[in-house]
């Protein structure tokens, strides 16, 4: 049992405005795996307003780049000594299969060591000389913190969407009041306790664990000058309201329905090895998961039956088992609208291959569903067109390249991708042509180093690497 009672407050541990404590329970089986204080309002009022004091004192923005660098590498250092721990708190949080949340680690070093280059790299100040000779004016431009950063994250992959929006924020000399899931209490509460250890100065971090009508308060916020959130398109969309109303900088990584195209020459039992972590990674509950496969008319019945063979090995249960791939979904809600979603794809039409709206046997204490795979998917379909977040995929058939381009398009979102070819060539080729901001060739992971984020309604700017971290700054021109 872990109990934080306290809220981590401008760089403190402080009790709360309300000591009632939130409940956290297993999705495996319902039991109560912690306790943990959730902030409202008033907490909000207090992180802002000391967020702003420091911003305004200069006690971080005013630092060199270089030592920000050297406090964010210590927090990496100590996030890595402490992966087993996060690992295992997510799991237990999440429901996420413990072979998901250790395999996560190593990309969270990738991730922080790619905006630690950047920020040595980043031209934070430099001078332009004039492009006209006979000008005398020199321009000195100046790459500066925008101010205080209100980062709102979801449940689904904590640490990295933490991670993703804090260090860079914090590298540009930015305040950060962090506001993250009630479901996410223990492992952020560990988060928070990384970030004291770091040595941040007082008032520029605090992490606090809340409601969406505290989150909506947060953004709303007067003291806060940029909103960094990641989570539902529809939320994406009321946030981006209130930025717009009150002319606050927005960056938005919203969701995804995206699509696995495999051409004709694709090495079939490769591509469905592959796309068993491209489309099933952490649950399914992924905005990047591809969970539209767009196959080939010809070989659709092959790579149908080898999708079946596949995804019906795959063991659901008891995310601390190491075999275990698929755990279950994170809450009750969440359990049923997959569900849902399951039995509404058999009422549009579409073939069920393996899977339904079951609960698998024996796992009913959690909030489990059965892996599911339809054929025979048109993709007008609301299955094909609206984000599940849960193990549940689709086939769609094309009937020539340009097909198959056409419909992996046809979506309102476009935040990944995939493309499966023995030709690599030809594979970039046809990845030039998705519209999405992220399109991986034969597996590749995600790269750090290069930008993230979405097209369409998947989101507004760009996370990791050098793009990420121009996220979190103005632009500031002297002339001489």
């Amino acid at each position: 049992m872990i109990t934080y009672d306290r809220l981590f407050i401008a760089g403190s541990w402080t009790d709360p405005s309300d000591g009632e404590l939130l409940e956290i329970r297993s999705p495996h089986d319902g039991t109560v795996i912690g306790r943990a204080a959730q902030a409202l309002p008033a907490d909000v009022d207090r992180a802002v307003a000391a967020a702003r004091a420091a911003f305004d004192a200069g006690v971080w923005q005013g630092t060199a780049p270089a030592e920000r660098i050297a406090v964010l590498r210590e927090f990496n250092a100590l996030r890595e000594a402490g992966a087993e721990r996060i690992a295992a708190l997510i799991s237990a949080e999440n429901g996420s299969a413990k072979w998901f949340t250790l395999a996560g680690q190593p990309g969270l070093t990738r991730q922080a060591n790619a905006y630690l280059k950047a920020a040595e790299e980043f031209g934070w100040e430099e001078t332009v000389e004039p492009s006209d000779p006979a000008s005398p004016v020199r321009s000195v431009v100046r790459r500066e913190a925008v101010g205080v950063v209100a980062a709102v994250i979801p449940w689904n992959s904590p640490f990295s969407s933490a991670t993703a929006k804090i260090i860079p924020a914090l590298l540009a000399g930015n305040s950060v009041v962090l506001k993250v899931s009630p479901e996410n209490s223990l492992s952020m509460g560990l988060l928070a306790e990384l970030l004291e250890r770091a040595g941040l100065p007082e008032g520029v971090i605090s992490v606090l664990p809340a409601d969406r009508e505290t989150s909506e308060y947060l953004v709303s916020h007067p003291g806060v000058d940029k909103i960094a959130f990641t989570g539902s398109t529809r939320a994406g969309r009321r946030i981006a309201s209130i930025a717009g109303e009150q002319l606050k900088r927005v960056s938005l990584e919203l969701g995804g329905k995206s699509a696995a195209l495999v051409l004709p020459d694709a090495d079939v039992a490769e591509a469905v090895q592959g796309l068993k972590f491209s489309s099933l990674l952490n649950n399914g509950e992924s905005c990047i998961a591809q969970t539209r496969i767009l196959v080939p008319r010809s070989r659709h019945d092959e790579i149908v039956g080898a999708l079946k063979e596949l995804v019906e090995s795959l063991k659901v249960g008891d995310p601390e088992e190491p075999d275990t791939f698929i755990g279950p979904m994170i809450r009750r809600d969440q359990q049923q609208r997959v569900r849902d979603y399951i039995a509404l794809g058999i009422e549009e039409g579409a073939r069920l291959v393996t899977g339904g709206p079951q609960v698998p046997e024996g796992l009913e204490a959690g909030n489990y569903v059965t892996p599911t795979v339809f054929a025979d998917v048109d993709n007008s379909m609301r299955i094909a067109q609206e984000e599940i977040f849960g193990p549940v995929l689709v086939v769609i058939a094309y009937d020539d390249e340009d097909d198959a381009v056409r419909i992996a398009n046809d979506s309102e979102y476009g935040l990944s991708g995939g493309v499966w070819s023995s030709d690599e060539a030809h594979a970039l080729a046809v990845a030039r042509r998705i519209r999405t901001g992220t399109v991986t060739v034969n597996g590749a992971s995600v790269g750090f180093d290069g930008p993230f984020g979405g097209f369409k309604a998947s989101g507004i700017g760009r996370e990791y690497g050098a793009a990420g971290l121009s996220q979190y700054i103005e632009y500031k021109t002297i002339t001489v």
